[in-house]
C-alpha cells in the first residue's frame, strides 16, 4: 500500500525581489525548504519584513515562486485552478480576510484540487483578544482542525508575555525566519534557547538554564 504524500512538502523554495531599473539589484530573498507530514501545529515567528507573510502567500499559491515548488497534498498548488486552492491551503491574513491569487495561466489548463475542505490553514498574525475567553476560543480552534487531520500554521510577531504562551501551548514544532532563509525547531525548547531567537524576543525572552532573565523580565 502506498504511503500518503506529505501534507506539505516545500522543494528549493525561492522568492527574489529587485528594485525597479537596471542593472538588476535584488532587494529580498525568500528561502524555504522543509516537510510537514502530518496534522501538526506549527507556529512561525520572524521579525516584521522577514518574510512571514511571503512565505504564506506562497503556500497558498497566491504569490509566484522564483524556483522551486510548493506540494500540499501531493499537488503542486500553483498548478491548481485558482479557484480550487483554497481546498488545499487557506491563508487568514491579520482580521481573517482570505487572501486573493494573481492569475498567470487560463484556470481551464490547471489541475483539480480533489478535495472539498483545506488540509492546511493559515494564520497571519491574528488579533488574540484577551477578552471574555477568546484566547480559548482560538485555542480550541486549532486544536479541532489538527484533530481533524488538518495543518495549522500559527504565525505570530510577539509583543507581549501571552503571545509565547499561545504559541507554546498552540504549537508541536517552530519554524523562525532569519534573514530571509526559514530556521526549524523541533519544539518551544530548542525555539527560545536559540539565540538569534533570543534577540528577535528582546525583553520577552524566558530565562533560559544557567542565564538571567532579559532586562525588564522577572
Amino acid at each position: 500500500m502506498a504511503r500518503p504524500p506529505p501534507a506539505v512538502r516545500v522543494e528549493g523554495l525561492v522568492k527574489r525581489y529587485f528594485a525597479p531599473g537596471w542593472p538588476r539589484r535584488e532587494t529580498f530573498r525568500l528561502e524555504a525548504d522543509f516537510t510537514v507530514h502530518g496534522p501538526q501545529t506549527v507556529g512561525l515567528l520572524g521579525a516584521n519584513g522577514s518574510g512571514k507573510t511571503t512565505l504564506f502567500e506562497l503556500l497558498t499559491g497566491s504569490n509566484l515562486p522564483t524556483a522551486g515548488r510548493v506540494r500540499v497534498d501531493g499537488l503542486d498548488i500553483h498548478r491548481v485552478r485558482y479557484g480550487e486552492r483554497d481546498r488545499l491551503a487557506i491563508h487568514y491574513h491579520q482580521s481573517y480576510q482570505v487572501r486573493h491569487f494573481r492569475r498567470t495561466t487560463p484556470s481551464f489548463l490547471l489541475a483539480r484540487a480533489a478535495r472539498d475542505r483545506p488540509l492546511v490553514h493559515l494564520f497571519d498574525e491574528p488579533q488574540f483578544s484577551i477578552a471574555d475567553g477568546y484566547i480559548g476560543f482560538m485555542l480550541a480552534f486549532f486544536r479541532r482542525l489538527r484533530s481533524e487531520g488538518r495543518v495549522v500554521f500559527v504565525c505570530v510577531h510577539p509583543n507581549e508575555p501571552f503571545h509565547l504562551e499561545i504559541l507554546r501551548e498552540a504549537c508541536e514544532r517552530f519554524l523562525f525566519v532569519r534573514s530571509g532563509r526559514i530556521v526549524e525547531f523541533a519544539d518551544f525548547g530548542a525555539l527560545v534557547a536559540d539565540d538569534a531567537v533570543r534577540a528577535y524576543l528582546g525583553a520577552l525572552a524566558p530565562a533560559a538554564p544557567g542565564r538571567p532573565p532579559a532586562a525588564g523580565v522577572s
